[in-house]
């Protein structure tokens, strides 16, 4: 079993930054791929990046190419999204998730485990 914890959300103004980290505890890390999903209100879950166990291979979803970077400390057993140049739409509770295999993916129904979420609030 593995257990996610995300910090760091919370309010900011368009154009302004954040940075989300996800502590997991439990299982062994380096195996997982990592993902990022977010859920505004009314709306579907929704992919936003994932890595590989080693961190070698990110993606992103387009909407924040560009303007997101996650990365992975495999050694803290941590995930952090950096989020720049935060738009009004970002506005969602963030989730991050993880996959067994290794491989990272965009789909919510392929992690295994997940975090409890944390608001990112974006007013313009």
């Amino acid at each position: 079993q593995v257990q996610l914890v995300e910090s760091g959300g919370g309010s900011v103004q368009a154009g302004g930054s954040q940075r989300l980290s996800c502590a997991a505890s439990g299982g062994t890390f380096s195996t997982y791929a990592m993902g990022w999903f977010r859920q505004a209100p009314g709306k579907e879950r929704e992919f936003v990046a994932a890595s590989w166990r080693s961190g070698s291979t990110i993606f992103y979803t387009d909407s924040v190419k560009g303007r997101f970077t996650a990365s992975r400390d495999n050694a803290k057993k941590t995930v952090y999204l950096q989020m720049n140049n935060l738009k009004p739409e970002d506005t969602a509770v963030y989730y991050c998730a993880a996959k067994t295999g290794g491989v990272g993916s965009r789909w919510p129904y392929d992690y295994d485990y997940w975090g409890q979420g944390t608001q990112v609030t974006v007013s313009s």
